[in-house]
């Protein structure tokens, strides 16, 4: 039998009770029930209409509690994701956290022309060099939405970019059923077949319904079609708190929560079994700036939440952490930074996305990623918990040394000491040091870094011939666009 030292070495913060949980999801199948949600896409009104929900004028719909318990049980309660050579990287279950960077930012802080400005296609692709560096950086996603590339296949011309400049596992974000179609085919390609993929998968698509309870057509398009294929789906909302939900946190949370559960009942309709990730990402709107404030206290507080509720259902949860509203990064982004990185660390939410975010998810910073994937290091090695075996107590190294000794030469230290966790742009040099150095600040190190990074970092290459088919794919993207 396990005892409780076995169970729970690692950290944990839980902000709903075991009452609260349920109550919560009880308000839950009250609101799917008899408030409904408007479904705009004909063959998922037909599904549900099959399997016993009341579908009503203009596509709103009232499901029965039993369905939503039922998508629950066929949900996968674990999702292996694989990086583009095949290996397994990610197992998205119970408490494993993973860290990954942000999507769509229609702005870069250019932190070598020290200017805010439109995100461009090489923007992406040095994006990609720098996550696939960064060691506790995970998985990547879109980053930023090209503003030298036609709209149509910005998507498209995005993932072509993560697929040359790194190997990590994807989560791509798309606007229509044409373009998905297009990233599969990629995928299928690096992968080696459509059953390859589907095995195997390398990416996640994210798609979102409208809150307050609305699933778009071509939202649940391509939540059909990630379920024909095999591919996860994070089907997750942003309802803002006084705008698109109600203003408290538990109103925002209740929104959420039933616009998460009604788009897994969409996926399981189309096939049980089908993968897709629990979630959504509730947070404050700021009523003096009139933003979704992704610094703000309570998004923290309702992402914990959040993933205490995935726990419940047993499902894969969507978090987001190491982001800010500051419009640099500065001392305002490392606070809101490490604190949504610990938090949501602590909640034990398996797909943690947004490092390196900035002005309230419009603006990428690779400073600010540098810096995120700093302070996820820091909080991992607290996840760690302690250990308190007797190599780690070092009982015979303290007998052996006895008082008003040192611990320097012994063999124990030179076995160890590498244990320790060290930094990689902080700085712990004492002060004469720091000043032959150069006197550097950590907005200098960050900078710096980035530099370096992109100077020296590439990832494995794809074979030429996979390359080959990219870019004739490309070419037809191209005139398919004029």
């Amino acid at each position: 039998m396990k005892t409780n030292y076995d169970v729970s070495r690692s950290p944990k913060f839980r902000v709903l009770t075991d009452d609260q949980i349920y109550e919560l999801h009880l308000a839950t199948l009250e609101v799917l029930e008899e408030t409904g949600v408007q479904v705009e896409n004909a063959e998922a009104l037909e599904m549900l209409h099959g399997a016993g929900a009341h579908v009503g004028k203009n596509g709103l719909v009232k499901i029965p509690s039993h369905l939503i318990e039922e998508a629950i049980r066929t949900a996968p309660q674990r999702i292996t994701l694989a990086d583009r050579t095949g290996k397994r990287r990610m197992l998205l279950e119970d408490h494993r956290v993973y860290f990954g960077t942000n999507t769509d930012c229609p702005n870069i802080r250019d932190g070598v022309a020290g200017e805010r400005r439109p995100f461009l296609r090489a923007d992406g692709r040095n994006a990609a060099i720098v996550s696939d560096y960064l060691p506790n950086i995970d998985f990547v996603l879109t980053c930023g939405q090209y503003g030298d590339e036609p709209p149509e296949i910005g998507f498209e011309v995005c993932y072509k970019e993560m697929l040359l400049n790194t190997v990590k596992p994807a989560i791509l974000s798309t606007t229509t059923e044409k373009t998905l179609s297009n990233i599969v085919a990629m995928a299928e390609v690096v992968s080696g077949s459509a059953e390859d993929l589907a095995a195997n998968p390398i990416f996640i698509h994210y798609a979102e319904p409208i809150s307050p309870l609305r699933h778009c057509d071509e939202g649940v398009r391509r939540t059909f079609m990630c379920a024909d294929k095999g591919i996860p789906v994070v089907y997750t909302s942003m309802p803002s708190g006084g705008a698109t939900s109600p203003v408290t946190p538990a109103g925002a949370l209740l929104i959420g929560n039933a616009e998460a559960l009604s788009g897994i009942l969409l996926s399981q309709l189309r096939k049980k079994g089908a993968p897709c990730i629990y979630g959504t990402i509730p947070s404050m709107f700021d009523m003096s700036s009139t933003v979704f404030s992704y610094g703000a206290p309570e998004l923290n507080l309702c992402v914990a939440a959040l993933a205490d509720m995935g726990h419940y259902y047993r499902l894969p949860i969507f978090g987001t952490a190491g982001c800010s509203d500051s419009k640099f990064c500065d001392q305002q982004a490392a606070i809101e930074s490490a604190l949504t990185v610990y938090t949501g660390a602590l909640s034990g939410a398996n797909l943690v996305h947004d490092t390196g975010l900035l002005e309230s998810a419009i603006t990428l910073s690779l400073e600010m990623m540098v810096m995120t994937d700093e302070i996820i290091g820091r909080v991992k090695k607290i996840m760690g918990g302690f250990d308190i075996s007797r190599e780690a107590l070092a009982l015979d190294v303290i007998k052996s040394v006895g008082p008003g000794g040192h611990f320097l030469a012994e063999e124990h230290t030179l076995k160890h000491f590498r244990e320790a966790w060290y930094p990689t742009v902080s700085d712990r040099r004492r002060f004469d040091s720091w000043v032959e150095a150069g006197s550097l600040s950590m907005g200098d190190r960050l900078n710096a870094k980035v530099k370096e990074i992109l100077e020296t970092h590439r990832c494995e290459p794809l074979s030429d011939g996979v390359v080959k088919e990219l870019d004739a794919m490309e070419k037809t993207w191209r005139k398919s666009v004029g």
